[in-house]
Formats: C-alpha cells, structure tokens, sequence
C-alpha cells in the first residue's frame, strides 16, 4: 500500500450516464478501500454530472468545455476558446486540489484535464467503456500510466503494455435484486405467468425504439406477452397515449428501480450504450440491440457487433427499426431455446467487480 494516508484522487469526465455510473461507481470503491481518500470530480458545466456527483455526495468542478460541432465547423471557433479557458481552469485545479492520480472516464471534460495533468507529470489512469475507443481516449493514451477496458482486443487503439481488461463498473444495486423473475412481475403490477418485455431507450428516450414500440405493441400484446416501455422524460407524454386502454402495458419516463425491472424481464429491447451492455452481461439478459446512430465514432454498433460476433445478442439498425422489430421481438419470445442461448452466451462476456480491479491498477500506479 502506498505510506501517504490521505490519497488525493481527481476523477474527470461525463456528459451522458454512461459515463457518470462508472465514474461514480469508481470513486464508491475507493471510499471502500480507504475513508480517508479526498475525491474530486471534474466534469463539463450544464451536464448532468454537475447534479449527479454532488447527490452521490462528492465535490463537483464544472469547466465551460463542449464538443467539437463536425458539421458546422464556423461554430468552433467559440468551441476552441471554451477548451483553452478550460485548460487554464484546469491548471488552477491542479495546482489547488494536487492530486496523487487523475482518472478519465471519457467525455468532455476529461480531455482538458488530464492533459493537463498529465503535463504536469500526474500519473493518469484512463477508462475506456466501448469496443470503439473515443478520441480523447486516444489523444490521452501515449502519456496514460494505464488504460483499463471491457472489450478484448483494444490494441489497435492503445498501446498493449498498458490496457488492463477490468470490464466497466455498473451501478450495485443492479447486481443486489434477489427476487425471482416472477415475483419481480407480481412487484411491478404484471403477471407472473405471462412473459414481459422490457424496453429502454436511456435517460432522455429514443425517438426510432418509441416509433417503433408504439407500432408494434398491439401484435406483441397478442402474443399473450406484456411490455414494460421506459420512453425517456421528451416523449413520455406522447407515449403514456398510445397505452391508454391497453393492458398488460406501461410507459413511463424512468424507471426508477431498473435492478426489478431487468429480473422481470424475459427479454430486453435497448440501444448499445457500453454501460447497459455491461449490466445486461452480468445478469446474462437476453437483448435486441437498436444503436444510436448518433454517437461519435458510431461506437454503439461496434459496441452491439462485438456481442453479435459471439451470438450474445441480436442488432437492429436504427434505420430498420420501425420494419423489424415486431417480426424480431415476436420470434424470440416464441423461441425460449433461443433466448436460452442469447443469456448464457453474454453471461460469458461479463467481467465481474470492474470497479475493484480499477481501484488495484490506482493502487499499482500509486505504489511506483
């Protein structure tokens, strides 16, 4: 163990869930391993880590940082200023916080900051969640200390001497359900003995899945099977009307107990983000995967290919969506042996206590 008892670690990044989750989950098992740890997020203004990481009960810094806009590149001459401003905060936070290690976790924020530290010769650790690694990721990866990763053959981005393969950390509480999948129905207000689909989009709801669920729901209700359908907060209104009158059918804008709603479920319908396909490995979920077509580097599909490749999962595009997911959702309900074969296939893909062995490769890094 390192000899200095109060570690300062700095943890930077977010922008979406799929970062924030991981990051915190990180930072949870460090307070695990050591009290006495002093911990400081740095995320990007006016993203929703700013209000997640202090109701985790962490201190949070904003800096103005955003993404390059790769369409209309006139606008990026403010993007620029933002990032050299950012930067200058950046050298303010070092200098006040000194951290023994800063951790990236990927998104805006972490780009600026770890440069920054990494200039100033802080070791860094950086957390890579997709199959697809981000640009920053990439840009950090020369001068990392270590890169920890959920997808095997990562080489091709990152120097192989220094990629550890931890998996991504995933919310506790989804791994702590100790219910069976029919009392989980009997809780959520569904029938035990009919089969369940569980719908989710993400936080802010997907437009294609809503178009499509809402197109397909009559035929699956046929089928005798019941959906439990997360629109997202922008189209809960809309879709809480196509529902109206229906049984065996809610939707609603978020799901707040989402470890009950995954034991329920007889069969997932999701986009591909890296921390959903994490969860959905560890508890070996059967899963129709749509990806956002809206992700940088198209991440989602390699993210869904790579689970594809070991028939762990089956991938809709986007663009396909509203054509096939009836026709795909009713065949695998009706294909139990199928299903069967989907779960135990991406059960082998999940790496258990990610967050564990990210805290190790600190204390590895740390103890040099």
């Amino acid at each position: 163990m390192t000899t200095k008892k109060n570690i300062k670690i700095l943890i930077s990044g977010g922008g979406t869930g799929g970062h924030i989750f991981p990051a915190l989950s990180i930072a949870n098992a460090l307070k695990r391993r050591n009290p006495n740890t002093e911990i400081l997020f740095v995320g990007a203004e006016n993203r929703m880590e700013m209000e997640r990481v202090p109701a985790a009960g962490y201190k949070i810094v904003g800096l103005p940082v955003c993404g390059f806009d790769r369409k209309r590149l006139w606008r990026n001459v403010k993007v620029l200023f933002k990032l050299w401003k950012s930067m200058r905060i950046a050298q303010k936070i070092l200098h006040e916080f000194q951290p023994d290690i800063a951790v990236g976790v990927g998104g805006y924020a972490s780009g600026p900051m770890l440069k920054e530290a990494q200039k100033k010769g802080i070791p860094t650790l950086l957390q890579e969640q997709n199959s697809y690694a981000g640009v920053t990721n990439k840009l950090l990866a020369k001068e990392a200390s270590a890169i920890c990763v959920a997808y095997e053959g990562m080489e091709r981005f990152f120097p192989g001497d220094k990629i550890a393969l931890t998996g991504n950390p995933v919310r506790a509480d989804i791994l702590n359900c100790e219910l069976t999948r029919e009392q989980a129905k009997k809780q959520l207000g569904f029938d035990a003995s009919q089969k369940l689909v569980l719908v989710v989009g993400g936080s802010l709801g997907a437009r294609t899945i809503n178009e499509s669920v809402a197109l397909a729901l009559d035929e699956i209700l046929a089928t005798g099977a019941q959906v439990m359908w997360q629109t997202g907060k922008i189209y809960a209104q809309e879709c809480s009307e196509k529902v109206k009158g229906k049984t065996g059918v809610t939707a609603t804008a978020f799901i707040s107990d989402m470890n009950i709603a995954y034991r329920a479920a007889d069969l997932v319908v999701s986009r591909a983000g890296a921390g959903t396909i994490s969860e959905l490995q560890l508890l070996g979920m059967p899963v129709i995967l749509i990806p956002s077509p809206n992700v940088a580097e198209d991440h989602q599909r390699k993210n869904a290919q790579a689970l594809v490749e070991k028939d762990a999962a089956v991938m809709i595009l986007d663009c396909e969506c509203i054509e096939k997911l009836t026709t795909t959702t009713k065949e695998l309900l009706a294909d139990d042996a199928k299903r069967e074969q989907l779960s135990q296939n991406i059960k082998k893909m999940a790496l258990i206590d990610a967050d564990e062995k990210i805290v190790n490769k600190i204390y590895e890094i740390l103890n040099k």
